[in-house]
Formats: structure tokens, C-alpha cells, sequence
């Protein structure tokens, strides 16, 4: 670094605050299983039944087997949740509804309450602002919101339409109204 400008030298450092948001990162897995019937997702009412699910069938617009709406079960399972919703009466070719349940996982252990509810929500939210699931219409005036930044979630088993990963840095405005974002030029040392 010798022999660089002190302008090169700058931006070579690493700076404190960018290892902070490095480390500040929420890497959320969900392991997704499925394809459910409406009435076996239903039957889905054990103490492992919480997380986010995906509902999929026809839409008069959209079409037929398409993705209509990613909810959350935190405080009731997955069964009881559903039960509340009425998808198999509400669409047209009832007997086609797809439920896809995801769970979250990950390699430290279950999180305390607070955080395990915290997580599937910022999934939910990030889900349905990536995705824009039709029957998620008020979801998606949702502000998006300065805890999903930071937020990445890996999908995996069989989670369906979906993207595998989904960041919230990629979906935020965070990159686009930063004032010192700007497009890398070649440093002058390198041009000759």
C-alpha cells in the first residue's frame, strides 16, 4: 500500500462501522415442506407447528396454481391459523389449494420467544414484499422498514415459487438514497 495515494489508501481501510454492519446481519433459514392439502394443513396443530406458509391456487386474473398469499402462524399453529382463513371456500378450484409450511431452522438452537416471533415476522414481511402475493394485497402497502435491511433468508426443502434467498437490502431503498453511494472508478495509479 506503499506506493498507492493517500485517496486509494481510504478506500482500501476498513472502517469500523462497515464490520458492524457485517456482523449485524440476521441470516434466517426456513426449511419448507409441502405441498399440503387445505384440509391436511389443517390437521397441522403441534408444538413444531409455527412458522410461515404459502397458500397456492387459482386466481381469476393470474391464473391457475399460482401464489396467492404468505402468512405467519406465531401464536396459534399452522391448523388453527388456517382455519381462520377459508382459502378452500374462497376459490374457485377449491380442490386444488396447495398449503407449503416453512419452519424456521438454523445451527445455534431454537432463539428465545421474543426473537423466534420477531424472525417470522420480518420472514412474512419480506416474503410478501418480494414476492407480492395477490391475496397479500394489504400487505404490500406495508412500509418497508429499516429491521428488514439487514435481514437475509435462505429457503430450502421445498419451498416452491419462491426465491431460494431473499435480502432486504436488495428489496430496500437503503442502497438508492444513500448520499455517498456512487459508481467505482478506475484509481488513477491504475490508469497508467
Amino acid at each position: 500500500m506503499k506506493n498507492l495515494p493517500d485517496s486509494a489508501k481510504r478506500r482500501r481501510s476498513i472502517k469500523l462501522g462497515d464490520i458492524l454492519k457485517i456482523i449485524s446481519r440476521v441470516h434466517i433459514h426456513v426449511q419448507w415442506d409441502g405441498p399440503f392439502s387445505y384440509e391436511k394443513a389443517l390437521e397441522l396443530k403441534s408444538e413444531a407447528d409455527f412458522g410461515v406458509y404459502q397458500i397456492y391456487g387459482t386466481h381469476p386474473v393470474y391464473g391457475s396454481d399460482v401464489l396467492l398469499y404468505v402468512g405467519k402462524a406465531v401464536q396459534q399453529t399452522f391448523g388453527k391459523r388456517l382455519s381462520q382463513e377459508f382459502w378452500n371456500y374462497h376459490n374457485q378450484d377449491s380442490t386444488r389449494v396447495a398449503v407449503y409450511i416453512g419452519k424456521l431452522s438454523g445451527y445455534d438452537g431454537t432463539p428465545d420467544d421474543d426473537t423466534w416471533a420477531n424472525q417470522i415476522s420480518m420472514v412474512e414481511r419480506l416474503l410478501i414484499y418480494s414476492h407480492w402475493p395477490a391475496g397479500n394485497s394489504s400487505g404490500l402497502n406495508v412500509k418497508f422498514e429499516e429491521d428488514l435491511y439487514d435481514v437475509h433468508i435462505l429457503n430450502w426443502g421445498k419451498y416452491r415459487d419462491l426465491l431460494p434467498e431473499v435480502s432486504g437490502a436488495r428489496y430496500s431503498n437503503r442502497y438508492a438514497s444513500d448520499e455517498n453511494y456512487s459508481e467505482y472508478s478506475m484509481p488513477k495509479i491504475l490508469e497508467d
